[in-house]
């Protein structure tokens, strides 16, 4: 007679709805209830609604998953925090804690990073607009100004010989590189001639010294070739005007443009699936720079200016649901408490939004709208979600870079921004505007007083 079978105790899973298709995977409904060990209702009830919240974990981590994998291929790399990106005093520390430089691009930010207690020759200032009165003081100061056509350059040198200084200065390139559109508005065209007519002009006037090249490839560069590209075609550069104008360089600055984990409208598949990693990066890069024929200890500094790449997946938008309504093609709307004036970047991104609790029944059809009273304020296209109701909060993935650069104040006031702490512990970032702030730079006319 068989042995009796051993009875095996059965596993229940809880069904998520998620399912691959040709587009890729159909959003998850797990819900996210905490951001860095910290429950998000806790959040919410301390700093209202809608709230930008940020990790530090996730900034530091991103930081130095980058610096690692470039390191690892490159024996000096330089990283240079992109302030145009998130130029929060505390988003900016955290990278100034790990290291990095600062990039800036206006004299805004130049006095920004100065604020932040950085050393003006730990900066690189890009840009096309440098007007005078900063040049006047970045240049004497030792900041690196990286040139970006002619007439920029012809000031510079005017101020260097008025001052009686010698500074050292890069030269911006555009060029071509695989499966990227040129950005051609900025700098000197490699392919024309043009860089090189710089480059030699500053040999011959002897008014500054060149000390680096610099080409900022372009935005969310999903393609690692676009780099090998770059990384070569500098190289290559800089062997040339090593050979004929006896110049060699201190550093290369391969500017930023490389992608969060985020979604563009055009991709088929999410983010998290279709963003290559560090690691390929790097390696293109290395390959690409392994055409420099400098001697093994001239090698320059592989200088990176990364922005979003860094911060963009370490910050979150809460925000809570107002309405919902039926919209005359079937499909449900549903109003929350931010608009586009809030999170500029949903005019590109698919922003990956998922619940702060369990929802229940089928999901169809729906629509995220803002608070404005404008058509245009759309955060989130048709996507599959559940049923919602009035007072749940959504939360918003991968929200940290430009929305607190680019975002406005239009007719509802902008948020509070926090971050949670790697010990756990929140605090703010920026303060929620009050009518108070947003008048206090208005005047009016005593005439109208009356």
């Amino acid at each position: 007679m068989s042995e009796k079978p051993k009875y095996e105790r059965p596993i229940f899973v809880r069904h998520e709805f998620g399912a691959m298709n040709k587009f890729g995977r159909v959003q998850s409904m797990t819900p996210l209830e905490e951001i860095a060990g910290v429950p998000i209702d806790e959040l919410v009830e301390t700093y209202g609604s809608p709230l930008f919240v940020f990790s530090e974990k996730t900034l530091i981590d991103r930081y130095t998953a980058l610096h690692d994998a470039l390191s690892l291929r490159w024996p000096k790399v330089r990283m240079a925090w992109s302030y145009k990106t998130n130029y929060l005093e505390g988003i900016c520390r955290v990278f100034h804690n790990q290291g990095a430089w600062a990039e800036v691009v206006s004299e805004f930010e130049y006095d920004k990073a100065l604020g932040h207690g950085i050393s003006p020759d730990r900066i690189h200032f890009n840009g096309p607009l440098k007007e005078r009165s900063v040049l006047e003081r970045a240049l004497p100061a030792g900041t690196i100004i990286h040139i970006d056509h002619f007439d920029e350059l012809a000031l510079v040198e005017k101020i260097a010989q008025e001052q009686g200084i010698t500074p050292g200065v890069a030269i911006r390139l555009n060029l071509s590189a695989t499966g990227v559109p040129p950005w051609s508005r900025f700098g000197f065209n490699l392919e024309s001639g043009q860089a090189f007519d710089a480059a030699r002009h500053i040999k011959n006037r002897g008014l500054v010294k060149l000390v680096g090249l610099h080409c900022h490839l372009g935005t969310f560069v999903l393609e690692p070739d676009g780099y090998r590209d770059q990384a070569r075609k500098l190289s290559e550069f800089a062997n040339k005007i090593d050979d004929e104008l006896g110049v060699r360089l201190e550093f290369l600055d391969l500017g930023g443009g490389l992608p969060s984990h985020n979604t563009l409208k055009a991709q088929y598949l999410p983010g998290d699936q279709s963003t290559p990693s560090f690691s390929r990066y790097a390696e293109a890069i290395s390959d690409g720079l392994s055409h420099l024929k400098y001697p093994p200890n001239e090698l320059p500094t592989l200088v990176m200016e990364n922005g979003r790449a860094l911060v963009d997946d370490a910050g979150f938008l809460v925000s809570t649901v107002q309405a919902n309504k039926r919209m005359p093609d079937g499909r449900r709307a549903v109003i929350i408490d931010s608009g586009v004036n809030t999170l500029f970047t949903a005019f590109w991104y698919k922003h990956d939004v998922v619940p702060t609790r369990r929802l229940g029944g089928l999901p169809e059809p729906t629509i995220l709208y803002g608070p404005l009273c404008m058509n245009i304020d759309v955060v989130r296209d048709t996507m599959l979600f559940p049923p919602l109701e009035v007072g749940d909060k959504l939360v918003f993935r991968n929200v940290g870079a430009y929305n607190v650069t680019q975002w406005m104040q239009f007719i509802t006031y902008r948020p509070a921004v926090v971050m949670v702490g790697k010990n756990g512990k929140h605090a703010l970032l920026r303060r929620r505007e009050t009518l108070e702030s947003v008048i206090s730079h208005e005047e009016t006319p005593p005439w109208l007083k009356s």
